[in-house]
């Protein structure tokens, strides 16, 4: 079914979309000249604190809002009306003038006729010309109008777009004072520079939106500013309380925000401009000069405006037929300007019905895709991407993962000897992809409070405080968008996955994680939240209320994580989100105990995710030391999967207790990790610990610490320069420029086990001892303490061979004096845990709505 606007105006997107049977975000509405830039980001706070106000009636006149505008234009606040959208001012301005006859340069907004027409007026219309692009002829209107006349003229112009000469009209005002000049100045504010004539002679009449530039269509607010006895008149005519409170806060904040002002102006003229080069490259179209956000256009061809917008809705886009203006006929059109995103596709679905001789550049259709976001860190979003990417696999898509920036010291080296971020290579792997970096761009390293070493497609670029970081952002937000078009050209789909919250609002303005990665990648998002928490239906609501418009429409339901019991006693909360949102619980995922899949970052090491159960037969205990840097904590997950291992994270040395093994893991940051060992004299209680029979091991930045010294010439990692290790191993360690990334592959000599992973260290490290491990090429590494209870090494991983793993835990049995385990052993294969994931998550959620967003 066709659209047919019978109410004479464009933006009438409710009737297209019922037309249509689709929802109203469906639809790209080129027929209404609302701000690309949507309403601003103070909007919804705004009028989330008025809304307590809604049980008092609204204040009468606005008049505090009538006195900033008038202010504004440096005139009596009693010359100001503010009305429910500026047509109810014009509606009433023929009764209150009491002119006999009207005056109006067409084509003209179709409401300058209407209401002198309802008023019985005289109508003088001055037809201008097409060849000097409907520009107002100033000599043919001081010829035509006379004393007592009503002249109402557009600046600028709709749907010509034409701007007046501000200093034409006020001298024409001055030279025919008895004339009544309306100067509807709805678009004006999109127009750099202008002039308004706002208060500028005694007999000029202003009318001004607030709707358009604000983009408050469906709140409606505009003014006007009249000569004193007009406004007189007009306060006795107008309805009492027509602009409700919610308007008159917006209204407010709005008329002083002039950062918004300008950064829609400016964004307005760079969008028209790449529009209009676009819209010129079709032969059979003619494109009027604007300066506003809208374009007159006009069919030179055979069709005529019905036919293309017939043809544009099938492709879910209006536009608005300019058949009805005085002036024109069935040839033109008006479109609005929109985002440049927006007005590609606008371009791309002109290019189906009309020639267009440049080389014209179709956009690339993206290729399908749905993100995960989430309440918080850690509630979920790596596991769940994991999930989708086995489901998906499964189920024959060719699929990859992706996340824009990762922040955390779990990195993992690939075959190219790049680095990344382990989730990714995880969620590779769930996809039975090779870790590529393209999936994981830019990878930040904390080695500070305040800084980061930054990784960039795999390769170090430098450390970066917070600050050069942001200022970096415009350019890393152009790398992770060509990564991910290069990733997603090869897959057919991509599951994206998001970082912390994107209700960090203090962090949204420079995001390239979160909405502006799902915005440029096309992706609806699922934002998913930990139930086991607490208050996440009022993290879902809140998140709402705090994301702009733009990022709540790629919302597309929220997912419950982590829940224990029966959901079916959830629907309640489900329906209240459903109320209030407008966005659907899609899932709700069960608490899944030990899934098997490494988590993403140290938020889960530090709450005690890692920590393992006692177990009831006979064991060994493991303790790992908390460091403030840890990095590549992942290392010792294959132990929490063994039966006959108790694994602790202790930061405090009170908490140490008797251990049979002590691990210091991998450290971004080794001489800060070691200062804040021996502040909290967690040192002395290692080499207390050394000196019995507990076994401590070292693994990177740990082994490091076992040496006598470490320096820092470059300070790579710190200031500090040298400080001394713990002298638990003969060797010193240097930090180099350049960073060692290797994967390899050998055998730990003492066990003869093979031995697999990757070294990603600065430090090189110099020892007279025997090596642990050898590699197949040669070479090798890692050094034993004066006994074996001690020992380290580079490599990442050492731990997920099951064969080497289960010597290691045997040979601390036997020196505890416990006998063999029985089993049943771990086998550290990610596959079975990833099918198991899979199923759980398959049936936890509303698979044919993750389609559906897929487009699959």
């Amino acid at each position: 079914m066709t659209y047919t606007p019978e109410y004479g105006h464009g933006g009438n997107v409710r009737a297209a979309a019922d037309a249509k049977g689709v929802g109203v975000d469906q639809l790209l509405d080129f027929s209404a000249n609302i701000n690309p830039l949507g309403p601003p980001h103070w909007l919804r706070s705004c009028l989330s604190r008025a809304i307590d106000d809604i049980v008092h009636y609204p204040d009468p006149s606005a008049a505090p809002l009538c006195e900033l505008i008038a202010q504004k234009y440096g005139v009596a606040a009693d010359r100001v009306l503010v009305a429910n959208g500026s047509t109810e001012l014009l509606y009433q301005l023929p009764r209150a003038l009491n002119c006999q006859r009207a005056v109006v340069p067409v084509p003209c907004y179709i409401d300058y006729l209407k209401v002198v027409e309802l008023e019985n007026m005289e109508t003088i219309t001055i037809e201008l010309s097409e060849e000097a692009n409907f520009c107002l002829d100033m000599d043919l209107l001081e010829k035509t109008i006379k004393d007592g006349d009503l002249v109402i003229i557009g600046s600028p112009a709709n749907p010509t777009g034409v701007l007046a000469s501000a200093t034409a009209i006020l001298g024409l005002a001055k030279r025919y004072p008895e004339v009544s000049f309306v100067i509807d100045e709805a678009f004006l504010d999109f127009v750099v520079d202008a002039q308004s004539l706002a208060g500028r002679a005694a007999n000029i009449i202003s009318l001004h939106s607030l709707t358009k530039f604000y983009a408050i269509p469906g709140l409606r607010l505009g003014y006007g500013v009249f000569p004193e006895a007009v406004s007189r008149k007009l306060r006795k005519s107008l309805p009492p309380w027509s602009v409700n409170n919610l308007a008159q806060e917006g209204g407010m904040k709005a008329v002083n925000d002039n950062v918004y002002q300008e950064k829609s102006r400016d964004y307005i003229v760079k969008c028209r401009t790449r529009f209009e080069e676009q819209l010129r490259k079709f032969t059979e179209l003619k494109v009027f000069p604007a300066v506003a956000n809208y374009i007159l256009l006009r069919l030179l061809g055979s069709m005529e405006v019905r036919e293309l917008q017939k043809g544009l809705e099938s492709q879910d886009i209006l536009i608005r037929d300019c058949f009805n203006y005085q002036g024109l006929n069935s040839k033109f059109f008006r479109v609005a300007v929109r985002t440049d995103a927006e007005n590609r596709k606008f371009i791309d679905a002109l290019g189906l019905f009309l020639k267009n001789t440049g080389k014209q550049k179709v956009s690339r259709r993206k290729t399908p895709a749905i993100m995960f976001q989430g309440t918080s860190s850690n509630a979920g979003k790596s596991v769940l991407t994991a999930a989708l990417c086995r489901i998906l696999l499964q189920d024959g898509v060719r699929v990859a993962p992706f996340k824009a920036q990762n922040m955390y010291l779990n990195s993992f080296v690939t075959a190219d000897g790049l680095e990344m971020g382990r989730a990714q290579v995880v969620q590779a792997q769930a996809a039975r992809l090779d870790p590529d970096v393209l999936m994981n761009p830019i990878l930040l390293k904390p080695n500070s409070d305040t800084g980061s070493q930054v990784i960039v497609r795999g390769r170090p670029l430098g450390n970066m405080s917070v600050m050069d970081y942001v200022s970096y952002k415009k350019q890393a937000m152009s790398i992770v968008c060509d990564c991910y078009d290069e990733l997603s050209d090869e897959y057919q789909a991509v599951i994206l996955e998001g970082a912390g919250s994107p209700g960090e609002v203090n962090l949204k303005r420079h995001d390239i994680v979160n909405m502006r990665m799902a915005h440029h990648a096309e992706s609806p998002v699922l934002l998913v939240g930990d139930i086991d928490r607490g208050g996440v239906y009022a993290s879902f609501v809140g998140h709402m209320e705090v994301l702009d418009r733009w990022e709540r429409q790629l919302v597309a339901g929220f997912l419950v994580n982590r829940f224990r019991g029966n959901s079916d006693l959830l629907q309640e909360a489900h329906d209240y989100v459903k109320n209030h949102t407008g966005k659907e619980v899609i899932g709700v995922i069960p608490y899944l105990h030990n899934h098997g899949i490494p988590e993403e970052d140290s938020v889960s090491f530090k709450e005690g995710l890692f920590q393992g159960r006692i177990p009831q037969d006979d064991h060994i205990e493991v303790v790992i030391v908390n460091l403030p840097h840890i990095s590549n904590f992942t290392d010792f997950e294959p132990l929490i999967a063994e039966t006959d291992v108790y694994l602790r994270v202790v930061s405090d040395p009170d908490e140490l207790g008797y251990p049979d093994v002590l691990i210091l893991p991998g450290s971004k940051n080794v001489i800060g990790d070691i200062i804040s060992l021996q502040q909290s004299r967690m040192t002395e209680a290692i080499l207390n610990l050394s000196r019995g029979s507990c076994e401590i091991v070292g693994i990177c930045g740990g082994y490091q610490m076992l040496g006598r010294q470490i320096s820092d010439p470059h300070e790579i990692e710190s200031k500090k320069g040298t400080i001394e290790g713990l002298g638990l191993i003969n060797m010193e360690t240097s930090m180099a420029r350049e960073k060692q990334l290797t994967r390899r592959q050998g055998i730990h000599v003492a066990s003869g086990q093979p031995v697999r992973g990757y070294e990603i260290h600065h430090g090189q490290t110099t020892t007279a001892e025997k090596q642990l491990v050898t590699y197949k090429e040669g070479s090798g590494c890692g050094t034993e303490g004066s006994d074996s209870n001690t020992w380290g090494c580079y490599l990442h991983g050492i731990f997920d061979a099951d064969l080497f793993r289960r010597w290691f835990i045997d040979r601390v049995r036997k020196r505890k004096g416990l006998g063999e385990c029985k089993g049943p052993f771990a086998s550290y294969d990610l596959e079975p845990a990833f099918d198991s994931l899979a199923d759980e998550v398959r049936k936890s959620i509303d698979m044919d709505r993750i389609y559906q967003l897929l487009r699959l």
